[in-house]
């Protein structure tokens, strides 16, 4: 099924979303934005889906923020229709209760780098390129990558990216940490879906559950991870069945502490 820009299939209990504007090397607009929204509300209701890959469309991964879609806005319609509204994007698709796997089949340069972040584990061609161009605009990150980026992979990375322009090369991100994997050009999908079958075969509760585990351990997500926790933990208690009925009846609920 397609979303706008961006192409959901699926594929047993593997999901694959690819970001689809080859002709723009899949920079990002609101358009693409939407269609990534509602393409993780799509993975997420499919029960039979266990892990999701993110790739791109042709020879690109992304190459960010449109500078067409967002260069004309004013101040205030920038940093709500943009920052924010691809901030509530991002961290939809990072908090999808499934593994995520960004298969990077070209670059992926400022937005598209923050894209390609959100993702659990990341599986770069050997050609690609990363980096944080915006400064080089005079813009700063807009979608974590100052926040997320620094969380995952230290600070110097992203000085060297933001600050002082570097563009790193698959290797050299790999040795950063911020790649787990190299494959050959043209096999990034090919060892994503290798790697997805070995995320499915795992039990799926407990993948969801430790995913919010290392979330809350690392600080990314205010506390939605333990609020997470504590709800699917209550919601299989005896206790919440008895003050369920109770209210059904109109009557005073006897809890037993029950589990």
């Amino acid at each position: 099924m397609a979303n706008g820009t961006v192409r959901v299939e699926i594929d047993g209990h593997i999901a694959i979303l690819t970001v689809s504007r080859p002709e723009k090397r899949n920079a990002l607009d609101l358009n693409m934005l939407e269609a990534l929204m509602a393409s993780a509300d799509e993975v997420e209701a499919n029960n039979a889906v266990r892990v999701a890959i993110l790739t791109g469309e042709g020879q690109g991964f992304s190459a960010g923020g449109d500078i067409k879609a967002w260069g004309g806005m004013q101040p205030q319609e920038f940093g709500h229709a943009w920052v924010r509204h691809g901030h509530r994007v991002f961290e939809r698709l990072a908090t999808l209760r499934m593994p995520l796997i960004a298969a990077l089949n070209g670059h992926a340069l400022g937005g598209g780098l923050e894209l390609a972040c959100i993702a659990d584990i990341r599986i770069a061609e050997e050609q690609i390129k990363i980096g944080l161009p915006e400064t080089s605009l005079g813009m700063v990150p807009g979608w974590s990558g100052t926040q997320r980026l620094v969380k995952r992979f230290g600070a110097q990375p992203v000085r060297r990216m933001a600050l002082g322009g570097e563009v790193f090369s698959a290797q050299e991100a790999l040795a950063l940490g911020i790649v787990d994997a190299v494959t050959t050009t043209g096999n990034a999908l090919t060892a994503a879906k290798d790697y997805a079958e070995r995320v499915a075969v795992r039990g799926p509760a407990a993948s969801e559950i430790v995913k919010l585990m290392i979330a809350s351990a690392s600080g990314e997500d205010n506390g939605t991870a333990v609020e997470a926790l504590g709800s699917i933990l209550a919601a299989k208690t005896g206790d919440l069945k008895e003050g369920v009925a109770a209210f059904g009846a109109k009557r005073p609920a006897i809890f037993n502490g029950e589990w």
